[in-house]
């Protein structure tokens, strides 16, 4: 089984990860750690600074044919980031897709508006990250657009509403 953990920035991809880990002894791989390898590393030309379209024309490739590779040596993985593309699943035959579980964690408008300074402050709770300066209308932006999107595309999502609780056992 592989489970695809997507969602804006904060949203708790890698405190999902740990928890599924924990519970399934699954691994996991981080998207970002393998951004940041590939740039600190020079093996590509972006950046940092690079656009999240960017990054995710780049990384994606990579990590479908991870993906591929992973089922096909019946191996289950937990891969979370923010550069899975919405259409993703183009990307797979049936035979794929019935191995693989997608999940995108939301925060609602009325969260992030109540709860943006904690969302903040949580931030590292699972990895240490240096500031991000995160813009709320940015947050706010991002969020909307990516329920919408799970929306007219079926995919699984969690709403991120009155509190911060992801269960484990609804994935």
């Amino acid at each position: 089984m592989v489970i695809l953990i997507a969602g804006d920035t904060h949203t708790g991809k890698t405190l999902l990860a740990q928890k599924l880990l924990e519970k399934y002894q699954y691994p996991y791989l981080s998207i970002d750690h393998l951004k940041m390898g590939l740039i600190r590393s020079g093996q590509c030309k972006l950046s940092t600074e690079s656009s999240d379209s960017e990054l995710t024309d780049y990384l994606w490739p990579i990590i479908k044919e991870i993906i591929k590779n992973c089922i096909e040596n019946s191996q289950n993985i937990i891969i979370e980031g923010c550069y899975i593309p919405f259409g993703w699943e183009k990307d797979f035959t049936e035979e794929y897709t019935q191995q693989m579980k997608y999940i995108c964690l939301i925060f609602s408008q009325e969260y992030i508006k109540h709860n943006f300074q904690d969302i903040l402050k949580y931030e590292s709770i699972i990895e240490k990250r240096l500031s991000t300066d995160t813009p709320f209308e940015e947050m706010s932006k991002t969020n909307r657009h990516n329920l919408e999107q799970c929306i007219s595309r079926g995919y699984n999502y969690i709403l991120i509403d009155k509190g911060y609780q992801v269960n484990v056992d609804n994935i």
